[in-house]
């Protein structure tokens, strides 16, 4: 047995809305008792009381999440500032969680140590990781090495960092009955299940290749020699470049084919660097981008896709949705049709969830190392027939 169901409210009301999702779970449940969940919330509800309502209402469940830039589930598809609760219950899969902390001073050891802990509670090895960290007190590339080491390359992680309401001020991480911050959550499974993913952005590379020589960080300095900055207006010219940056991000390439996004946020005229919102490698292969809002949209729906093509059973038995919040901010209005392009493909009654990140985890492709993504839509399917 293995058994997704989800509750949404967007009752501003802390109290009102948990109250809604609880009884709607309960409903949906039947009597069976869920051995984990994953809670999305908008940033301005009390986490503490909803936690504690979910830990009353099941005891012992394994539970993490995040805050969002906005949330999504088959129940209320799309929304802003709402409240949404996926639960798993399951007698053939194994699910456990683990909670680092302090992140800002050590993201690696964080990591490991969130593992460590959901690992001690395991009988069986993980299969797949899911993970919402603290974006704006760490790095989240720091982190996803971290997890890679403690997990093994083999393993998929796929995830979210949590996020706010676009004012890059404090977000929050759950575990259990804790509201943190500067932590990593974990959610390891195990056990017969199966599940399959898909990874899309829809920006399309517009200049020529070339090599990052000279970074630090999330700082680029130079590409192929000359300066960053000189490198995107050769391509978008100087106005070009000034007006619409943000959109232009760069494809840094995993191998020949295919790359994962970085988002520029800032450039300095005297230095000529480009500020990405991660980290990129030196000697990158990249490539400036740009998209069109319908490229965007489709990208989704291309997400989607490329999970279903490659779920090796007959038919999943939940979703989880990631999205980036930059993705929300360029679509504006058309934010939710995302979703709606999303729910065509899927059966009417699949649970779905998910929420607006500030940055992606997950392999480009089934089987490959997992990445840091900026501007990307995730899609992870779960089932086990």
């Amino acid at each position: 047995m293995f058994r997704v169901v989800v509750g949404h409210s967007d009752d501003p009301d802390s109290q009102t809305a948990i109250a809604e999702i609880l009884k709607e779970c309960t409903h949906s449940l039947a009597g069976i008792i869920p051995q984990a969940g994953i809670l999305f919330a908008a940033i301005d509800f009390d986490h503490v009381l909803i936690l504690q309502r979910i830990r009353d209402t099941f005891p012992g469940i394994e539970l993490i999440g995040g805050t969002t830039n906005g949330e999504i589930s088959s129940v209320l598809e799309f929304q802003q500032d709402s409240l949404t609760l996926m639960l798993f219950a399951a007698d053939e899969v194994e699910i456990r969680a683990g909670i680092g902390r302090g992140a800002s001073k050590n993201p690696t050891l964080a990591a490991q140590v969130a593992i460590a802990q959901a690992k001690a509670k395991s009988i069986y090895q993980p299969q797949i990781c899911l993970t919402f960290p603290d974006s704006l007190t760490s790095n989240g590339v720091l982190i996803l090495e971290g997890l890679k080491q403690s997990l093994g390359e083999h393993i998929p992680i796929i995830g979210g960092m949590a996020a706010d309401d676009y004012t890059f001020d404090k977000t929050y991480q759950f575990f259990q009955d804790e509201v943190l911050s500067d932590s990593v959550p974990v959610l390891l499974f195990s056990g017969q299940l199966l599940f399959s993913h898909g990874v899309a952005s829809g920006w399309t590379p517009i200049s020529q290749r070339g090599r990052v020589t000279k970074v630090d960080g999330n700082v680029v300095y130079e590409i192929d020699g000359q300066r960053a900055l000189d490198f995107y207006q050769h391509y978008l010219g100087v106005e070009q470049f000034a007006a619409n940056y943000a959109i232009h991000a760069l494809a840094v390439f995993e191998d020949r084919d295919r790359f994962y996004m970085r988002a520029p946020n800032a450039y300095d005229r005297q230095s000529g660097s480009v500020t990405f919102f991660s980290d990129i490698p030196e000697q990158a292969v990249v490539q400036i981008t740009d998209a069109s809002r319908d490229d965007i949209l489709l990208a989704s729906e291309e997400s989607l896709k490329n999970a279903l093509a490659d779920y090796s059973g007959v038919e999943p038995t939940a979703a989880l949705l990631i999205s980036c919040a930059a993705r929300r901010r360029i679509l504006g209005t058309l934010a939710r049709e995302e979703y709606q392009l999303v729910k065509t493909r899927l059966p009417e009654t699949l649970p779905c969830c998910g929420f607006y990140a500030y940055g992606e985890i997950a392999p480009l492709v089934s089987g490959g190392q997992t990445q840091f993504h900026n501007k990307t839509f995730v899609t992870l399917l779960l089932g086990t027939t």
